[in-house]
């Protein structure tokens, strides 16, 4: 009998849920623009949603995760339980920012997976980034050799792997703003 995803320790989990990346995936925007749509189906329609993350970046190899970042005026408890009542799971909350995934199973990832950002009104340094990206596909080669590198590194460890990879997101998102 397999254990629940909340009993599992966090190395259970990154054992479970390793870093994968793979080449860019022209279904990924269809499967953001999908999920979209559900999300408009629930939520206000004052809140602001985006793709973001590497899968909303053209042409480079990416962990094959749907990154979406929705922003609400107020109420992000209340928005976070209208999700949470509709098929997502809540990982982590704080006083501003509140991370919620769908398609983490007992079994491994599904199908289509998704981490959703919530956020408040402007908290959105990661559409800067995302949008310098896709407009200079040279620095975007450089973020993918950058993750290619790290990838096996950093295979079962989220937090390392992205710290690693923070001064880079940081200068080019300075940049474009």
């Amino acid at each position: 009998m397999n254990k629940k995803l909340s009993e599992m320790t966090l190395e259970e989990l990154w054992n479970l849920f390793p870093i994968i990346l793979t080449e860019h995936n022209d279904c990924w925007s269809e499967y953001f623009e999908k999920e979209c749509l559900k999300l408009k189906d629930i939520l206000p329609k004052t809140v602001i949603i985006n793709h973001i993350g590497s899968t909303a970046i053209k042409g480079i190899w990416a962990k094959p995760i749907i990154d979406i970042l929705v922003e609400v005026k107020d109420n992000l408890f209340e928005i976070s339980e209208i999700l949470q009542n509709n098929g997502w799971t809540k990982m982590n909350e704080t006083e501003k920012r509140i991370s919620l995934n769908k398609g983490y199973t007992e079994n491994g990832f599904a199908d289509e997976v998704f981490h959703l950002h919530l956020r408040y009104l402007g908290d959105n340094d990661e559409i800067y980034f995302r949008d310098y990206l896709n407009s200079h596909p040279k620095i975007a080669k450089e973020y993918e050799i950058l993750k290619l590198k790290l990838w096996k590194k950093f295979e079962h460890n989220r937090d390392a792997y992205t710290e690693a990879k923070k001064d880079f997101v940081s200068k080019y998102t300075s940049l474009a703003k």
